[in-house]
């Protein structure tokens, strides 16, 4: 059998226990109002059978006995019947009158005649008074208690529409008091690493308002922080140029070859060092490239032939068929950075493009044929300053920010990258853009 699941969202918790509220107590309310619309029908019921018992015994024992019998169907209720014949002696009797609507008939006749009352053996609850008139003739009431009174037809759909009206109050009312929380999980969300992210509207409730101010000084302050962190690192790289350019003409001052084509090759590592470390805080940043519409198979085609060109072994397959809302710079080094990866350790690259899962998107892969990367260490690999390489050496090992990097591009344009053991050796490296 199939367990029933809790709700995940607020959202749903909320309605469902306010709804299922509202049906208990709905249903406690109408339980009860029942209870006591039968019990005041049944004291009401005593009373008329109490006064409307006397009159129509009283006026049976008056008539003539060949009147009587006519007289019988007019005296007739709902409740009860009057019959002229015998007690049957079988019947159970009842020292102690059981039902109230039962001793009613004693106090309304027991004081002038004589009575015996047996129950009835039925489904139903049924009792039979005996007594005898002033003549001697024996006089039979059946009488059938009612313990309550027919609903109105329209009483039960009354009760569900009433039961709807309430539900959707309580939808409503749920949906208001957990809307600013969607809304702030919403701008969350989009904050994304420009810290450019929706300005929330600060009125609503004072709760609502207070969070939204929060939330608003919250990206002001992040924003902040990381332009105080941009700006402090593009100052240590700038003022890094002057010493390093300082180094280089020492360095080209010198009689040592071997020892002055190191140092060179110790400085350039340096350099580049730098200029990747300010590239990837300001990917951490956002880009300020604005989107454009281009046509991605041409930017496609163009790099793979630059790559041909240069003698290296790169191929293009597929193509998008159309054009796209990208940023080409930031698409150019993210393709870069993986065909050069794949260059370095698989010697080609392969790249193919396809449309993304039957969405409005494209999924761009690059696959080589190289060494591969552990599945422990795949998310690890984007981590700055992460080589699985021991090498120290910028050609073998690098600097461990190149993925790092354009996966904050890739992020920052809206889309997704990740890396996956290609099936017989090497890497594929998957980029997927929205439309």
């Amino acid at each position: 059998m199939m367990r029933l699941r809790w709700p995940r969202s607020l959202f749903a918790r909320l309605a469902l226990l306010l709804c299922l509220g509202v049906a208990v107590a709905q249903g406690l309310s109408f339980w009860l109002t029942m209870r006591e619309r039968n019990e005041a029908t049944t004291n009401m019921m005593m009373g008329y059978i109490e006064r409307e018992v006397a009159t129509s015994v009283a006026l049976l024992d008056a008539l003539p006995a060949a009147q009587r019998a006519a007289w019988l169907p007019r005296l007739q209720r709902r409740s009860y019947e009057f019959r002229l014949e015998a007690c049957d002696e079988s019947l159970p009797h009842l020292d102690q009158l059981q039902a109230n609507a039962v001793r009613s008939f004693e106090e309304g006749i027991g004081k002038q005649y004589q009575l015996t009352v047996h129950a009835i053996p039925g489904a139903l609850e049924r009792y039979q008074v005996h007594l005898a008139l002033g003549d001697g003739t024996p006089l039979t009431i059946d009488f059938r208690p009612m313990r309550s009174v027919p609903m109105s037809p329209w009483f039960g759909a009354l009760m569900a529409a009433q039961l709807a009206v309430f539900a959707l109050c309580c939808w409503l009312a749920v949906r208001l008091a957990t809307r600013p929380l969607q809304q702030l999980a919403l701008a969350a969300d989009a904050l994304g690493p420009d810290m450019q992210g929706a300005h929330l509207p600060e009125s609503g409730p004072s709760e609502v308002a207070r969070a939204a101010r929060a939330f608003n000084a919250m990206q002001q302050r992040i924003a902040g922080y990381m332009a105080e962190r941009i700006q402090i690192l593009a100052s240590i790289s700038h003022d890094l140029q002057t010493p390093i350019t300082r180094m280089r003409l020492r360095v080209d001052m010198m009689d040592d070859e071997p020892q002055q084509a190191r140092l060179r090759q110790d400085l350039q590592a340096m350099e580049q060092l730098v200029k990747e470390g300010v590239a990837y805080a300001r990917t951490l940043h956002g880009t300020s490239e604005a989107p454009t519409r281009i046509d991605p198979d041409a930017l496609l085609e163009s790099m793979v032939h630059d790559y041909t060109d240069a003698g290296q072994e790169v191929s293009l397959h597929g193509a998008v068929g159309r054009a796209m809302e990208l940023r080409p710079q930031a698409l150019r080094r993210v393709l870069g950075n993986l065909i050069d990866n794949a260059l370095k350790f698989g010697g080609s690259a392969e790249v193919h493009v396809a449309a993304a899962g039957g969405a409005p998107g494209i999924a761009i892969s690059v696959l080589d044929r190289g060494p591969g990367i552990p599945p422990e260490s795949l998310q690890a690999v984007f981590e700055p300053f992460v080589r699985l390489e021991s090498s120290r050496s910028r050609e073998t090992g690098g600097t461990g920010l190149g993925l790092a990097i354009a996966r904050q591009l890739a992020t920052a344009m809206g889309g997704t990258l990740t890396l996956h053991p290609r099936e017989g050796g090497g890497l594929e490296a998957r980029l997927a853009l929205p439309g």
